[in-house]
């Protein structure tokens, strides 16, 4: 599409074909499963997916966190939204990948990697398809859902990615990248 994108939050207004004077919404999720539900960040957080190979432990962190890898010369914390969730840890298999995404911490831009069970799919989901997250009865907490997305008569959980990690965790996961760094170069991956 050759139209001009502006960007808001997860939701690119883009200039419609023909019509310059025209801002159609789009609001696109890449969805994934995770623990046998279906749930979905913002595109525009995605920076990439990766394959899911061996990553670098860092001892005493917290559970949610299973490690570091070594991105085209950048320390990239990987952490397991499962465990950060409540639940189990998620199981790798020839489906496990990587998200790489970019959240706000402090000012600043932090990329981390997500664990997660399998992609799916990019869903486009219009603004009046998205309710405001339940106040109750969520297998996660509430602070961590954006909304939820009808898709085809069932729900979807839009993530708040940047809402997944409080800023104290953040800091952490900074010092994670710091020590990664002066100790010894990463192998590839």
């Amino acid at each position: 599409m050759n139209a001009a994108l502006q960007m808001r939050n997860n939701t690119a207004l883009a200039v419609a074909p023909g019509n310059p004077g025209q801002a159609i919404e789009q609001n696109q999720y890449l969805t994934f499963m995770l623990d046998g539900e279906l749930f979905a960040l913002g595109i525009l957080a995605v920076k990439e997916i990766i394959e899911y190979h061996s990553l670098t432990v860092v001892p005493m962190m917290p559970d949610w966190v299973r490690g570091v890898i070594n991105l085209r010369g950048a320390v990239v914390p990987v952490l397991d939204l499962s465990i950060r969730f409540g639940r189990r840890s998620t199981q790798v298999t020839k489906r496990t990948c990587v998200v790489i995404i970019e959240i706000a911490a402090g000012g600043e831009r932090q990329v981390v990697g997500v664990v997660v069970d399998s992609v799916s799919q990019v869903l486009d989901i219009p603004s009046s398809e998205i309710e405001p997250p339940p106040k109750f009865g969520a297998k996660i907490g509430p602070e961590f859902i954006q909304g939820m997305g009808k898709v085809g008569g069932k729900f979807v959980i839009l993530l708040d990615a940047e809402a997944a990690l409080s800023p104290g965790e953040l800091g952490e996961l900074d010092s994670i990248e710091e020590e990664c760094q002066v100790e010894a170069p990463l192998p590839e991956g």
